[in-house]
């Protein structure tokens, strides 16, 4: 039997606990809770998980990464080999938006 996933809200920091990705989130579908996953395995409150150290290039440090719907956000603090998967689909990551012409 699989436990519900929790309630993601802005400021909840996770990590993985099969590499050393963690991220904060950013924003959240206040109703929804997503199965989120990196490296293949669930992510856990960062207080509660194990120190991975990894030197993998899956996750970069200060990017924020979205999901297909554009509703869960997530910004990497710690960079580790796993890919974020948000409900089984890759997380991107978020482009910058252009600044405004000063002409």
């Amino acid at each position: 039997m699989t436990t519900p996933a929790p309630t993601l809200r802005p400021g909840n920091q996770l990590a993985s606990t099969a590499c050393g990705t963690r991220v904060v989130v950013i924003r959240a579908s206040a109703d929804a809770q997503p199965q989120l996953t990196c490296a293949g395995a669930p992510m856990v409150p960062a207080a509660s998980a194990p120190q991975v150290k990894d030197t993998g290039s899956g996750t970069l440090v200060g990017k924020r990464y979205v999901d297909a719907t554009g509703t869960l956000e997530l910004l990497c603090t710690a960079s580790g080999a796993g890919e974020l998967v948000c409900d089984g689909a890759p997380m991107t990551v978020k482009a910058a938006r252009p600044l405004p012409a000063s002409d």
